[in-house]
């Protein structure tokens, strides 16, 4: 960041609390020459103002607010590179990552062999797996094809959507009752509302170990909501149990803004987290609760928790879905499979590319599943 001249003046205690008025110039957040005017309470100012220059006043971005620019970067579109030896490079680290995971329609027969006498539990990501990521998250439609294999695996594995989105979201998009429902990243589940073929009965599962932050994360909705209005194409999006500011549609140089305004806002909530998925940022209650317990809150559910004779398979494509990953590695049970069309750090065992190689892998596996039913 530039250097910004910062002002901080004293004014008249307001309920107790003294507050500042701080003043910003030549700052790359704003496009006029113009100084700019906030008002904050003390204690949040200096929690602010982490790294300050005290010998000429210069405002010194905070080392968290710089790593969680960073990590906004990072879960952008990958940048053409102008260089041939970087494209080079590139490539070659691509087929590296593909060897360790390989494509799991390449790899297909591996796993099915691995699950032959077993019981296939499949579990879903919805935005980036099952539909395709779009600039609108309101118009994350899933498209037909992909909708009737979803019911096809519904009807030959027990299977579950587990999504960062609200559950009434996805089910308006998925429009299957055959599945369970994880939503707010596994903080509200809801099972089949209709028996299907592998024996669940009609009774719904319920389970939303955050009911108590329901009223502070509306509370905080709206906070958002107000204050991110200036800051054109950020999306507050409310998903019951945590929420998501979108910065899909921000212009890069309005990220360090966003992201400033929403860890000032997340000050005086101690009790949520700030975490990170594709282009947007996740807060959720501090509880110890994600993903990957969502997985295996469903698979006691079903009553797999100590089965040997269960392959849970997850797939997806952000960050949130590691912790399902890596649970299925502690478990020694099951495959992760990770969407992806660049390398990551992951811990799925293999990859696919994006939604369409995730409808043509579950169309392949429902195709073993009729074949296997056929030959017993």
């Amino acid at each position: 960041m530039t250097n910004q001249n910062v002002i901080v003046s004293d004014r008249k205690p307001i309920l107790g609390l003294k507050t500042f008025t701080v003043s910003v110039s030549n700052s790359p957040l704003f496009s006029n020459s113009f100084p700019t005017y906030f008002n904050f309470p003390r204690r949040k100012l200096l929690k602010l103002l982490e790294v300050a220059d005290k010998n000429n006043n210069n405002l010194v971005v905070a080392p968290k607010i710089t790593s969680l620019i960073d990590s906004m970067r990072d879960s952008s579109p990958t940048r053409l590179r102008s260089s041939s030896h970087d494209s080079v490079s590139d490539s070659d680290d691509k087929t590296s990552w593909i060897v360790r995971f390989p494509s799991a329609l390449d790899m297909f027969d591996e796993i099915v062999n691995a699950a032959k006498g077993k019981q296939i539990v499949m579990f879903l990501d919805y935005d980036g797996t099952l539909s395709p990521i779009v600039e609108d998250p309101d118009k994350a439609f899933i498209t037909h094809e992909m909708r009737d294999v979803v019911k096809d695996v519904a009807s030959n594995f027990p299977t579950a959507i587990v999504t960062g989105r609200a559950i009434d979201k996805v089910r308006s998009f998925v429009k299957v009752n055959e599945i369970y429902y994880a939503g707010s990243h596994g903080m509200d589940i809801e099972g089949p509302t209709n028996e299907n073929s592998y024996g669940q009965s009609n009774e719904r599962v319920l389970f939303q170990p955050a009911r108590e932050f329901l009223p502070m994360i509306e509370k905080v909705v709206k906070i958002l909501e107000e204050k991110t209005k200036w800051i054109p194409g950020a999306m507050v999006e409310n998903n019951k149990f945590c929420l998501s500011v979108h910065f899909r549609r921000v212009d890069e140089k309005r990220w360090t803004a966003l992201a400033e305004v929403v860890k000032s806002v997340l000050i005086d909530y101690p009790k949520l987290k700030l975490t990170q998925g594709r282009k947007v940022l996740e807060i959720r209650p501090t509880i110890k609760w994600d993903k990957g317990q969502a997985l295996n809150f469903l698979l006691k559910s079903l009553g797999y928790e100590n089965s040997e004779d269960v392959v849970p398979v997850y797939i997806g494509d952000d960050r949130t879905d590691e912790d399902a990953f890596k649970i299925l590695r502690e478990r020694g049970q099951g495959f992760g499979i990770l969407v992806s069309k660049v390398p990551k750090d992951t811990n799925a065992s293999y990859s696919l590319q994006g939604p369409s190689q995730v409808n043509n892998f579950l169309e392949r596996l429902v195709e073993w599943k009729r074949k296997i039913v056929g030959e017993e």
